[in-house]
């Protein structure tokens, strides 16, 4: 094996030396640029580049730099920057994106005499946060959640000042700051509710939860351990109860008040689980449950008022007080119980299952509901409905919808004042060339948040909504009412993308807003939209589907290796919303991005109450307000809008100042 040896500079023979000694030769060309701290710029005028790379090749110019020299002068012992690095730089070929490499380009800054930050605010925008050693000791998770939202000099600040920024960022842009947050963020980490996967697999309801049953940390680990799952014989109980109430007629012999569509039977799937789950859960667990063997567990449980009292007052320890939630539940106990209509009034054998339990239910008890159920079922509801009375007379609002989003419904134009965050997301667009994946995730973010203020839906219809390229044939109006979802395609008549969803697709079908006709807008070939909606199309989609199934929806989720299907899931969504908020909506003061202060982090839904509301600001009328969002006065006057009492006084004023006008 042959061995190359380093090779040795050439030497040369000292002749002035009696000895001949032999010393290495000098290097012929002219000595080294001797570096100075701070070359003078040659005289003349310049015209500042718009990009890093020209800027950066300007200056050393002006100032006589090579790559070479440059790296002389700036690089310090340890430093792992090296000339190629430079060179990269200027070429374009790379850009500066770790803390060591941005410590180099403040290094040139200062050697330039440039102001601070000169060089970084021509970066290209990458979509994604630099390594930041000082929080190392979080989690991956915590790591890329606080990265985006810290300052580029983090490292460098006191400690005091370091722990005050963490601080602010984990309260308000990651957790939200209210109280009802807080609330949520503790119960998601007691994972006691059941599980029905045989009902979740056939495909009943979709599997996404979205309460105190998340883990959002872990949502395939933990919570899915043995025992979790609600037992067979409970199973199979509920599933005929989903099969009855999201059926499309009645089943035969039987009969049905209203019909169940997928969003409301995992809703009631999700609060099954719960129930059953604080009942099955240890009484010395953290949960403090009733400590029921899960063998025991059935839904003719719910006919027997100890076991409701049982239950509210768990809540009500569990929260501090009563709410909304607790007066839900009793009206979904009071359906299955109503006469002739009721799913549990019509089918007595499920007494069957009924078994002791000490406290709650007595073998007395058993016997009576096997000899009398209607009888059972009558008591049950006499009690529900003064129980349901007792409820709301003390019942408290712990989520106040329209806090996370005051300042925006405070403000002058509520839509023009959301509209900051779209135009927020615009200026960091990252580089499509450079960065395409983090591009195509700023286009849809960019996009939900101006299909949300155009349009006013709901987040069902807007995550399920379908599309058809220019050109393309249009999914027929029977077909998108089959699949209850609605589609964006181009108008070749009036011009422009179309938004086209039948009626059947709404949650809330049978309001006098639809009268049975579709919903049709032609949305605004404004600020871009049609711009990014054809990129997004053409180019974007295809880069977040990566090798994914493609759901056919507008909206797809970012494909990862391990992802099989690109659709959103409600929480996914709500996240993906919620997330862009994070990002480019709430003010933060310390990096000085984010376009609004006071803003907390929300979801999809609170954009029906920023339309509502600026027309009512605008016009002082709920029936225009529920134009909007595609409902009635009377159900915005109730759950949407905020109309400010100076709202209506300076409405009021306008009509009265013009009095003094004439």
């Amino acid at each position: 094996m042959s061995i190359r040896l380093a090779e040795r500079p050439p030497l040369a023979r000292d002749n002035n030396s009696g000895e001949g000694v032999l010393r290495p030769k000098k290097k012929r060309g002219p000595k080294p640029k001797p570096v100075v701290e701070f070359p003078e710029a040659l005289a003349g005028e310049w015209v500042d580049p718009p990009s890093f790379p020209e800027a950066l090749a300007l200056h050393m110019k002006r100032h006589g730099d090579t790559c070479n020299h440059l790296h002389r002068a700036i690089i310090r012992p340890g430093d792992k920057t090296d000339r190629k690095t430079i060179q990269t730089w200027v070429a374009g070929l790379k850009s500066p994106g770790t803390i060591e490499s941005l410590s180099v380009l403040e290094r040139i800054e200062r050697r330039y005499r440039l102001p601070a930050g000169y060089f970084q605010g021509k970066l290209d925008h990458s979509g994604r946060a630099a390594a930041r050693p000082a929080i190392s000791k979080f989690t991956a998770t915590e790591r890329r959640r606080l990265a985006w939202h810290l300052p580029r000099d983090f490292a460098k600040r006191p400690k005091r000042e370091r722990e005050e920024i963490l601080g602010w960022v984990r309260s308000v842009i990651i957790e939200g700051a209210t109280d009802y947050r807080r609330f949520q963020r503790e119960a998601t980490q007691q994972r006691f509710s059941l599980r029905f996967p045989g009902i979740e697999s056939r495909g009943r309801v979709p599997r996404d939860r979205g309460s105190e049953s998340v883990d959002e940390g872990d949502p395939d680990g933990a919570s899915r351990r043995p025992g979790r799952d609600a037992p067979p014989h409970l199973q199979h109980e509920v599933e005929r109860l989903i099969a009855f109430k999201t059926s499309s007629l009645a089943p035969s012999g039987l009969l049905r008040q209203g019909m169940w569509g997928e969003e409301t039977a995992s809703q009631k799937l999700e609060h099954l689980g719960l129930l059953f789950g604080a009942l099955r859960s240890p009484p010395d667990s953290e949960v403090k449950g009733c400590g029921v063997p899960v063998d025991r567990l059935c839904l003719a449980m719910l006919l027997f008022p100890a076991v409701w009292d049982w239950y509210l007052h768990w809540r009500e320890d569990r929260r501090g007080f009563y709410t909304s939630w607790e007066i839900n539940m009793l009206d979904f106990a009071l359906s299955l119980a109503r006469d002739k209509t009721g799913w549990m009034r019509q089918h007595p054998g499920l007494a069957d299952a009924l078994h002791p339990v000490p406290g709650l239910i007595s073998s007395e008890d058993i016997d009576e509901a096997r000899r009398e159920w209607d009888a059972v079922c009558d008591r049950f509801t006499t009690y529900a409905l003064n129980r349901k009375k007792d409820v709301q007379r003390v019942a408290k609002v712990h989520r106040d919808p329209f806090e996370p989003i005051l300042p925006i419904l405070e403000a002058e134009s509520p839509v023009g004042e959301y509209r900051k965050i779209t135009e927020e997301i615009l200026e960091r667009m990252p580089s499509a060339r450079r960065y395409p994946k983090a591009a195509a995730e700023a286009a849809r973010a960019f996009l939900m948040l101006r299909f949300g203020l155009h349009l006013g839906l709901r987040q069902k219809n807007l995550r399920q909504l379908r599309f058809c390229v220019r050109g393309g044939r249009h999914t027929s109006e029977k077909q998108l009412e089959r699949l209850k979802c609605g589609e964006l395609r181009w108008n070749d008549l009036s011009g422009g993308w179309e938004v086209f969803i039948p009626a059947v697709a709404f949650k809330n079908a049978s309001s006098s807003f639809f009268s049975r006709k579709p919903y049709r807008l032609l949305l605004p070939d404004l600020g871009r939209l049609y711009e990014f909606i054809d990129l997004y199309l053409e180019r974007d989609r295809q880069i977040l589907l990566g090798g994914a199934e493609d759901p056919e929806t507008f909206f797809v989720k970012s494909a990862k290796l391990t992802t099989k299907n690109a659709a959103y899931s409600q929480t996914g969504f709500y996240e993906a919303w919620r997330l862009t908020i994070q990002r480019y909506g709430i003010y933060n003061p310390y990096t000085g991005r984010g376009a609004i202060k006071g803003l907390l982090p929300h979801g999809p839904h609170n954009v029906r109450d920023v339309l509502a509301t600026h027309v009512l600001k605008k016009t002082g009328s709920y029936e225009q307000a529920g134009y909007a969002i595609q409902d009635s006065p009377e159900i915005v006057a109730k759950h949407y809008g905020r109309f400010f009492p100076q709202d209506k006084s300076a409405l009021a004023a306008v009509v009265l100042n013009e009095a003094w006008a004439a």
